[in-house]
């Protein structure tokens, strides 16, 4: 039972922290479109996101993938910046589409992020009993982590778009453009040579 909590407040302290500011940013730029009314899409789309991380944690931690760390580096802001590029394209917030582009964002760019995480986590599940269960609590608290991080961005939303009467376009055409700079300078800085 003691494992179950340590790996999920480790899953958990991965997200919410200031030094996970890569995948603050992803998890931003993915559903800084959405609105409280869309929290069915939203779901979706972060667990779109969490069965991607958590099929490469997997993975890395079961010894099938193994890529350079210089690399992964490199690839998580530029999947940040491609997501809050994809923004630009939102014109209408009606999101019709049963399974529209930006969740397969999330799911392929999930894989790449999970494997941002895997190492670490690798080094501190090892292979002894339990690894299964670890590394479901470990995904379990970097859900948890996810959804609290949505929750603020739906708020902030909400302030934006309703009591300041910032037009939602506006809103995340900016808060996109941010984003897609701060991704920018983050791969410059990362780049594998």
């Amino acid at each position: 039972m003691d494992a179950i909590k340590i790996y999920f407040d480790i899953g958990f302290a991965h997200i919410v922290n200031w030094t996970a500011l890569d995948h603050i940013l992803f998890i931003v730029a993915l559903s800084l479109r959405y609105q409280f009314a869309d929290w069915k899409k939203l779901i979706v789309l972060i667990t779109a996101f969490t069965i991607g991380h958590t099929t490469t944690l997997a993975l890395v931690v079961f010894n099938v993938v193994h890529l350079a760390k210089g690399w992964i580096e490199f690839l998580i802001p530029v999947t940040i910046a491609i997501t809050a590029l994809s923004n630009f394209f939102v014109k209408k917030f009606t999101f019709k589409s049963k399974f529209p582009l930006i969740y397969f964002f999330a799911l392929i760019f999930g894989l790449i992020h999970g494997l941002g995480f895997s190492n670490d986590l690798k080094s501190l599940i090892g292979n002894g009993d339990g690894v299964i269960i670890k590394l479901l609590s470990a995904n379990i608290g970097i859900e948890a982590g996810q959804i609290c991080f949505v929750i603020g961005i739906l708020c902030i939303t909400f302030a934006a778009i309703n009591i300041f009467k910032i037009n939602r376009r506006e809103y995340l055409l900016f808060v996109s453009s941010g984003i897609f700079a701060l991704a920018i300078e983050m791969a410059a800085e990362r780049i594998p040579w």
